[in-house]
């Protein structure tokens, strides 16, 4: 170039026009293009399959701390509901050391007010006696046969109720101890 001639200026590159290949490169395949795409759909995958492990390890955490509270407070309610009677209880021995002199009377007073105390405390938390009466069909789920008698009624039905025993949410958590009537 001379240098009487003005310089043409450089063409600035469109940013938007397609890129061409660099030199010796071959141009993209259509199955190479579907290899592009789902190499990257495998990774959005793969991605949404560890959040969603991640997610569910973190609700068992939450399920398994929940649970070990429930467990360690279950019995809150019931503790709380026998503090009265406890208080009763000593309130009833500090009286005695007081008033040595106390009537018989007084004092069985004083404990059929106490069991009536424990009882409405087992009641509230659902725990619920095994009494049966004499005749009642004897059942081996609420039961214990301790012996067995001969006796003027139906045969294999509860004679005598030594220990009643309780359920709790129809549960039972101690059978009543029965002696049942022998086969004839």
């Amino acid at each position: 170039m001379s240098e009487n001639q003005p310089q043409q200026p450089h063409p600035i590159p469109d940013p938007n026009a397609p890129q061409a290949a660099p030199a010796g490169a071959l141009p993209e395949t259509p199955a190479e293009s579907a290899e592009g795409q789902l190499a990257q759909r495998l990774a959005e995958l793969q991605d949404q399959m560890l959040r969603a492990r991640a997610d569910a390890e973190n609700t068992r955490r939450r399920a398994e701390e929940e649970i070990s509270k429930a467990r360690k407070f279950a019995i809150e309610s019931f503790a709380e509901s026998l503090l009265p009677v406890k208080d009763s209880l000593e309130m009833a021995i500090a009286t005695h050391a007081a008033q040595p002199g106390m009537s018989v009377e007084q004092v069985l007073e004083g404990v059929h007010a106490t069991l009536r105390q424990l009882a409405s405390a087992l009641e509230r938390n659902k725990v619920v006696e095994i009494n049966p009466a004499a005749g009642t069909r004897f059942d081996p789920h609420h039961h214990q046969a301790i012996s067995v008698v001969p006796a003027e009624q139906e045969p294999n039905t509860v004679v005598n109720v030594l220990q009643k025993g309780y359920l709790i949410a129809e549960r039972v958590l101690r059978p009543a101890l029965v002696t049942v009537t022998a086969p004839r």
